[in-house]
């Protein structure tokens, strides 16, 4: 039944008395590691419930965690990411302002009228949590605490993310949360090894502008039919080292990357002058006048670590411009990639 407009006893029922005295519905975010986080309830008709994620965004939740004196909300997790409810389904489609001082002023549906589940259960991380969203991630088993294989703290302890539906926009919001730049990869099929603890999410179904990896959608906890040789990984573009070798000057050579401790060459599939761009600026060297292809500085001896590289020319370092993973490629080095800066003078 359609409320009239102007009659907030018929907009929200749950804070009027039967004498007509506003009441506070009492919240509470339970499964989650501290009395700031988790599954968000309130207490209506003398029972607990959920929140339907329907609408549900960081302004919501902003209003919970201020009832609550839990500071300020960091994110607003749906798709039940603290655990299914059991209990009625008691809000949906939750629209605050943001200024409410408590949950219930503000708009929804009619008590318990809605069209959700409980996987569609809704969340609340606070800035009280006693948690950093940064420190609730972390890259393990690779070169750098920017690449590895993805784990997440929940329940008090670390678990893995299965690699289904796992793409190169939610490893761009891992890489985001971390502060390692952007993604230039998305490691599936345990790429870093296997884990051995719990495998915490599954179906992590980013959209790409999250700030964290706790506001994309996923199944809840624990929830997946995976095992740890379908672990997630990423590879993000913290700046790697680079030179120019075999000849006369610093700003003209072999490409080279340092990788996992062990110098490299760049395959020149698709090299390009825009590719080369980005290494002289890098390298502080002025512009750069040819990319030299097909071993033009001598072959290199170590390992082929990039292929397939594709700046766009706007990228500080080579490792911002997208590639193939690291070691990836179907080159030998007879296509070892090379720079040419104008400045030739400019002598070792």
């Amino acid at each position: 039944t359609a409320c009239l407009l102007n009659l907030p006893e018929c907009l929200f029922p749950w804070v009027f008395a039967d004498a007509g005295i506003l009441k506070v519905a009492p919240v509470r975010l339970v499964n989650g590691p501290s009395r700031c986080a988790g599954r968000v309830e309130v207490f209506l008709n003398q029972q607990w419930g959920t929140v339907c994620d329907d609408g549900w965004n960081i302004t919501d939740a902003g209003v919970v965690c201020r009832q609550l004196g839990c500071g300020t909300a960091l994110s607003a997790p749906g798709g039940a990411r603290f655990g299914p409810g059991s209990d009625p389904i008691w809000l949906a489609d939750v629209n605050c302002a943001g200024t409410e001082p408590v949950l219930s002023q503000c708009r929804a549906r009619l008590l318990g009228v809605n069209n959700c589940n409980h996987g569609e259960d809704a969340g609340v991380v606070c800035s009280d949590a006693g948690i950093s969203e940064v420190a609730q991630l972390r890259l393990v088993n690779g070169p750098s605490r920017c690449a590895g294989r993805l784990e997440v703290f929940h329940n008090q302890q670390w678990g893995t993310v299965c690699d289904n539906s796992w793409d190169l926009q939610d490893a761009g919001v891992v890489c985001r949360q971390l502060g390692c730049g952007t993604a230039l990869s998305a490691p599936r099929g345990a790429h870093f090894g296997q884990g051995s603890d719990h495998i915490w999410l599954n179906n992590v179904n980013c959209t790409g502008t999250e700030v964290a990896l706790s506001d994309c959608r996923a199944r809840p906890w624990g929830e997946n039919n995976c095992t740890h040789r379908e672990d997630a990984g990423v590879e993000c573009s913290e700046v790697a080292q680079i030179r120019l070798v075999n000849s006369w000057s610093r700003c003209a050579g072999r490409v080279e990357v340092l990788h996992n401790q062990q110098w490299g060459t760049v395959c020149d599939d698709i090299w390009d002058i825009t590719n080369a761009e980005v290494v002289c600026r890098q390298l502080g060297c002025g512009p750069a006048l040819t990319a030299p292809r097909g071993a033009r500085f001598g072959q290199g001896s170590e390992r082929i670590w990039l292929d397939d590289v594709n700046c766009t020319g706007t990228e500080a370092t080579l490792s911002d411009c997208r590639a193939r993973p690291w070691g990836d490629n179907n080159c030998d080095h007879g296509e070892d990639a090379g720079v040419l800066q104008g400045s030739i003078w400019q002598f070792k």
